[in-house]
């Protein structure tokens, strides 16, 4: 008897670990989806910024290797 108390012990200590581990995971993957939504907010941003920026009077594509940098 004290066998079966010690399994179904065990297995509730298991159990605990499990579900704190489940709800670690469940709040990183709801931590990375933010940051993924942040990044493709950013990324649609940029994309457009740079439509715009092609759009100014030419025809051809914009292409940033075009730019001069600043510090030249």
């Amino acid at each position: 008897m004290q066998n079966l108390e010690n399994r179904i012990t065990e297995l509730e200590i298991q159990t605990a670990l499990q579900a704190d581990l489940i709800d670690s995971l469940s709040d990183t993957v709801a931590k990375m989806q933010q940051a993924l939504d942040l990044q493709q907010g950013q990324l649609r941003l940029l994309y457009r910024r740079l439509q715009e920026k092609g759009g100014e009077g030419s025809d051809a594509a914009y292409n940033p290797a075009d730019e001069i940098p600043p510090h030249y």
